[in-house]
């Protein structure tokens, strides 16, 4: 890997970054060490706390996988609220405004919309150093705030937000969506065909590994050895209720080698947590985030993984989680509506089942109908996630093709 203090300058604006477990600092760190790889000095600008723990304190400089990563202080105070993050958003933006303005031979800019507001920094340092701007859309604000009843349309800072939307669509060279729902979503605000591409996010492949049952630690150490287990793995978030699952997982205490496990953190845990603590039930465990060391062992110590996707956010956010799941082999219990990006990909290829948010009654039989199903087919719907993954969406194909994108115009 390139070392060379004169090579040009690929400067990444991203609050999350690993060794943080959030899904969008893992594709942020594949993207880096692949242009890091192929001949750019990669520098990433990231907060030096954890984005969902904030008491987890990272290395303020070190060098990954060829990339020099530089973590600013103050740039990350949790999820608790609104005005934590914001603050914490605004302080990361400024400090990275400062850093980027003065990083010598910048060749172009990467940024993501973590924090959502991060364009704003790109949108100022590539004005004074006059950059390209690689713009990689993970999800949609303020339409998000808006689609969840959060804020106004005619809200002031929502009309200020969708200016800058609108300042970065202009300004960004190359804009990437991840799937075709966003892809419509953005254009609304502005025709950005020439420069658009719709590229999912690869599954983090480095990380997991098909892990049978029977060798599973993760499975012994939560006493799993004879249990059907649906999971719920990642952030929890009000853009993605689990709800549905909840009422029918409470349900259906009577099936005594059915469990369910929500892994991770986020704002929408807390409805775990409550379930759990008012209920009790035996058949529902929640566990905080695991390292990602223990990801493959978590995830494939479930038979079906639950994906989320809200009625109101189809094109707003997108669920990433499917990737991992689909990648370790297990099909996929989907709640969500249809048509959407993750409908498009379990349905016709005959990889889960679909629910629908708040048809409790549904979820239960539909359930049931899983768990009564025989275990040779759910593996074989397992296996064909698993290939459509290999040949279609795996990290070496997508990785590759975005690497491709952000490159071009580029000189390393």
């Amino acid at each position: 890997m390139p070392t060379d203090p004169q090579a040009k300058v690929l400067l990444v604006l991203s609050q999350v970054y690993v060794p943080d477990p959030a899904s969008v600092g893992q594709h942020m760190h594949d993207a880096a060490a692949e242009m890091a790889r192929r001949g750019f000095r990669v520098v990433v600008l990231t907060a030096n706390r954890g984005y969902d723990d904030p008491s987890i304190r990272y290395k303020r400089r070190e060098k990954l996988d060829g990339v020099e990563v530089r973590r600013l202080p103050l740039s990350s105070f949790g999820k608790r609220s609104i005005k934590q993050r914001l603050l914490a958003a605004v302080l990361f933006i400024s400090q990275c405004i400062t850093h980027g303005l003065f990083i010598r031979r910048l060749s172009g800019i990467l940024v993501s919309t973590s924090p959502p507001m991060c364009s704003a920094a790109a949108i100022a340092i590539a004005a004074v150093r006059r950059v390209p701007i690689k713009y990689w859309v993970m999800d949609l604000n303020p339409d998000q705030l808006i689609v969840l009843e959060r804020a106004s349309e005619d809200a002031l800072p929502v009309r200020a937000f969708n200016m800058l939307n609108r300042m970065i669509l202009k300004r960004a060279n190359d804009i990437v969506v991840l799937d075709r729902f966003m892809a419509q979503r953005l254009k609304r605000k502005r025709d950005v065909t020439e420069k658009l591409h719709i590229l999912p996010p690869w599954p983090h492949e480095d990380h997991l590994q098909i892990i049978p049952h029977t060798q599973n630690p993760f499975r012994k150490e939560h006493g799993l050895e004879s249990k059907f287990v649906i999971m719920y793995s990642g952030n929890h978030s009000p853009s993605s209720p689990i709800t549905t699952v909840l009422k029918a997982a409470l349900r259906l205490q009577d099936e005594a080698g059915l469990v369910f496990m929500f892994i991770g953190g986020g704002d929408g845990k807390k409805e775990v947590e409550d379930v759990v603590a008012e209920h009790k039930p035996a058949n529902i465990v929640s566990l905080p985030y695991q390292p990602l060391s223990r990801i493959k062992y978590s995830l494939s110590a479930a038979d079906v993984h639950v994906v989320v996707v809200g009625d109101a956010v189809v094109g707003v956010v997108h669920p990433c989680k499917i990737y991992g799941a689909m990648a370790v082999a297990k099909p996929i219990l989907l709640l969500a509506p249809d048509p959407c990006h993750a409908s498009d990909l379990v349905e016709p290829n005959g990889i889960g089942w679909r629910i629908m948010h708040g048809d409790v009654d549904g979820a239960v039989q539909t359930i049931r109908t899983i768990y009564q199903t025989d275990r040779d087919k759910i593996g074989a719907m397992g296996q064909k996630a698993k290939r459509i993954v290999h040949d279609r969406i795996s990290k070496s194909v997508l990785l590759g093709k975005f690497a491709d994108i952000v490159g071009q115009g580029l000189d390393p």
